[in-house]
Formats: C-alpha cells, sequence, structure tokens
C-alpha cells in the first residue's frame, strides 16, 4: 500500500538543526527520523513511499539518491572509479520524492500527492513522530467501518491536537487546544481517496477544515493506540529519543 509521508518542514523549535536541515532529517541514532518511520511501516510490509517535500528538498533528494553508499562501507577504485560496498544495508523500498513547495500548508502537500496515488486507498503521516502501531490492526480497523479517514488517536504527556470520541467515531477534531485532557491526533492516517476533495489547496492545514468537516460528516474515526508514541518537536523530545535508541529500549525500532 502507498504510503505519504510530510517532510517539508521547518522545525524551527529544534534550534541547532533548523538552519541546516529539515526536521525529517534530524538524526536519531545515526539515521533521520524519517527513516525510522519508514522502517515501521516497512516491518509490515509497506515500502512504496511517497515523501512529501519543503523547506530545503534537496538535502532528502540527496539522502536517497545516495543511500546505498551513505549506509554501506565501501572500497573505491580510482584508477576506474568503481566502487564496492561493504556491509550493505539492504532495504527493497521504493521512494517517489515530491517537491510540495516551501510554503504549502500539511493539507496542501497531501493535495498535491493526489496525482501519484490516484483512486486508491493509502495511509499517511507525519514525518516527525514515531510509535509502535501494529499497521495490520490500523488497517483492519479501517476497513471494517468504511468511512473517509482513520486518525490514530494516542495519549502523550503533551497537548496537541484533541480529539472527542463516542465509541470509535470522532465527534470533535481540535487542533492543539488551551484545556481538556484526553485523546490526541497521533498521525498514523488511513485515508480514502473521496478525502483529497476536501483539501482545498496549498494553504490548507490538513489538520483544520479537512479533519474538521470530515469529523462533522460522520466521516473521520478513530483507532486507539495505547502503546507507544513520540513526537519530535523541541529538543528536548529530540534527547528523550536519542536517549531511547542508545540504551536500545526504543519501542519503535524493529526487532
Amino acid at each position: 500500500m502507498k504510503v505519504i509521508l510530510l517532510a517539508g518542514g521547518l522545525g524551527t523549535r529544534l534550534a541547532e538543526h533548523a538552519d541546516a536541515i529539515p526536521k525529517p532529517m534530524v538524526p536519531i541514532g545515526g539515521k533521520p527520523i524519517l527513516w525510522h518511520i519508514m522502517q515501521t511501516y516497512a516491518r509490515f510490509g509497506h515500502v512504496d513511499f511517497y515523501v512529501a517535500l519543503g523547506y530545503k528538498a534537496q538535502i532528502v533528494k540527496e539522502y536517497f539518491l545516495n543511500y546505498r553508499q551513505l549506509n554501506a562501507d565501501f572500497s573505491v577504485d580510482l584508477a576506474t572509479g568503481s566502487v564496492t560496498s561493504h556491509q550493505l544495508d539492504e532495504v527493497d523500498w521504493r521512494v517517489t520524492l515530491v517537491d510540495t513547495g516551501e510554503n504549502s500548508k500539511t493539507g496542501g502537500r497531501v493535495k498535491r500527492m493526489r496525482e501519484f496515488i490516484g483512486d486508491e486507498l493509502c495511509m499517511l503521516t507525519y514525518g516527525d513522530g514515531v510509535a509502535d502501531i501494529d499497521f495490520d490492526e490500523l488497517l483492519a480497523f479501517h476497513r471494517s467501518h468504511g468511512k473517509l479517514v482513520t486518525v490514530s488517536a494516542v495519549r502523550p504527556t503533551a497537548r496537541f491536537g484533541e480529539l472527542e470520541l463516542d465509541g470509535a467515531r470522532v465527534t470533535s477534531f481540535v487542533e492543539k487546544p488551551q484545556l481538556h485532557e484526553g485523546w490526541i491526533n497521533g498521525g498514523f492516517f488511513v485515508i480514502e481517496p473521496g478525502f483529497f476533495e476536501l483539501i482545498a489547496g496549498d494553504s490548507t492545514l490538513l489538520e483544520r477544515e479537512p479533519l474538521e468537516q470530515a469529523a462533522k460528516k460522520g466521516q473521520l474515526m478513530a483507532y486507539r493506540h495505547e502503546g507507544f508514541w513520540q513526537c519530535m518537536d523541541t529538543k528536548r523530545d529530540h534527547e528523550l529519543l536519542e536517549s531511547l535508541w542508545a540504551q536500545g529500549r526504543a519501542p519503535w525500532a524493529v526487532k
């Protein structure tokens, strides 16, 4: 199944990285967080990725163009220019990199991916959060209810977009509330092709009109993920993820 990854953000609250690289390229254990997210999908057989780029798009493009060299030891014969790889990090991913505009909002980036996705069910997530979600269960849940969108609902320590639920049905979607506690938007969406029609254009925030409209129409359902979830929004978040990886306790890591 095709997977859209939103990787065009600035990452302004990660000050030590923001001027040099886009947030999805900030490393955890020497690999971009984007790579970690892709690994979690690949574990469940989802290896057809469509990466929506924006800020410093060329850095992400260069990483995947040079992936084999960057993730292996190699010998170079300077007389012939031939390269022999050693201990190659073999992956069977297909990665399509699309520049969706530096100033596009999250919804606009999703809308621009429509021509690559076609009229297919697909998955979608942000390029700055990891989780130990069971994607088989997520897809089975989505197929069971027949609605346009499934969002993964999580309970982190911080507050972001809050979901109000009636069973599995989302009755309200409020991005970054100042009050209330409970389930929030953890990303890791499953979307039907009809959802693209709810996105007006480049200036549309995914978390505003499209998801709010879907909720009002009764077309937004929540998959409750009780396991690990962590975004990388601040320096403190990055340090936490680095620590978990260094200690061998990263719940999202491929076993």
